[in-house]
């Protein structure tokens, strides 16, 4: 199992779980945050993380995976000997332009640098550095220790090695990774979400389901799906002849139905507020941090499913 070491730069949601994403791997993982005392805080939260996989059968030995994640004094400390650096601050374009810079000029040539931002682009905040060729983005989906996919969008100027190296060290730890071929704004799942959560919003808007059962639509039909077989294989597998046949089918008819849409609606308040209102009477504010780990447990419990089942 290799030691490699692995810097993890921020300590919120995401760089916690990153840092276990590597350290259950076997990587050396080195936290920093800007926060002297946030580092050490995290560590809590990631025995917590931990404790919840184990109880699932996903590790065994969580104290030897708790060991390789070493708090670090200073940024420079963190990047010393790492192969692979994965930032996790702030979505601020003139925070994470900061973080790069610093990075760049602390970190070995050969480390590459990552940054998981999920809307801004690597062309966005690391194209006057000397060291470019080495940024790309690798966006996660939140948490990564348990939703394995990232995203993996190299900047034009980006080095082919970078993107080969950063795609292996990824499926080595256990993600899966894809790569864009070009920059768009919103990468790839953003841009899937954005176009669901829009005709969401206008379902809504045009009195034709409930913020409930809009909700249930995707998490008892849609997402349960989606879940075993993507879109593109979802009507591969709908028609009896696949992909070209389903097209035969529906194609024409989809399209009649998308006419009336026309450009995308803006999500009007009064929409918001409804579907707001609608959440708040099943999930009071003060009780969103007890259904995300509530999330997180049903999240544990498909990953130890997957994880035991013999066909991918």
């Amino acid at each position: 199992m290799s030691m490699e070491k692995i810097a993890v730069i921020g300590t919120g949601l995401v760089g916690r779980s990153w840092s276990i994403v590597f350290a259950r791997a076997g990587r050396e993982v080195a936290l920093y945050d800007a926060d002297a005392a946030a580092a050490g805080r995290a560590r809590s939260a990631i025995a917590q993380s931990l404790s919840a996989l184990r109880s699932a059968g996903l590790v065994a030995d969580i104290d030897a995976i708790q060991a390789r994640i070493r708090p670090a004094k200073s940024l420079a400390e963190a990047l010393d000997g790492a192969v692979h650096a994965q930032e996790a601050v702030t979505e601020r374009v003139e925070v994470k332009r900061e973080v790069f810079r610093d990075m760049d000029s602390l970190a070995a040539p050969e480390t590459v640098l990552a940054s998981s931002s999920s809307t801004l682009p690597a062309s966005a905040f690391a194209s006057e550095l000397a060291g470019k060729r080495r940024c790309l983005v690798a966006h996660p989906l939140n948490p990564p220790h348990l939703v394995p996919l990232v995203e993996l969008v190299p900047a034009p100027w980006t080095d082919p090695e970078v993107v080969r190296r950063t795609k292996a060290l990824m499926a080595s730890v256990g993600q899966e990774p894809i790569t864009m071929l070009k920059e768009v704004p919103g990468f790839i799942v953003n841009r899937l979400q954005v176009a669901l959560l829009n005709e969401a919003f206008a379902l809504v808007e045009d009195g034709c389901i409930t913020p409930e059962d809009l909700d249930k639509s995707i998490t008892h039909g849609l997402g349960l799906r989606w879940s075993v077989v993507g879109p593109f294989e979802t009507i591969d597998l709908n028609a009896a002849r696949g992909v070209k046949h389903y097209v035969e089918i529906f194609g024409a008819k989809f399209f009649e139905l998308l006419k009336p849409r026309g450009a995308p609606r803006p999500w009007a308040e009064q929409v918001v507020q409804e579907i707001d209102q609608a959440r708040r009477a099943v999930l009071p504010l003060a009780e969103i941090p007890s259904r995300q780990a509530w999330r997180d447990e049903r999240l544990t419990e498909l990953a130890a499913l997957r994880a035991g089942s013999s066909k991918e």
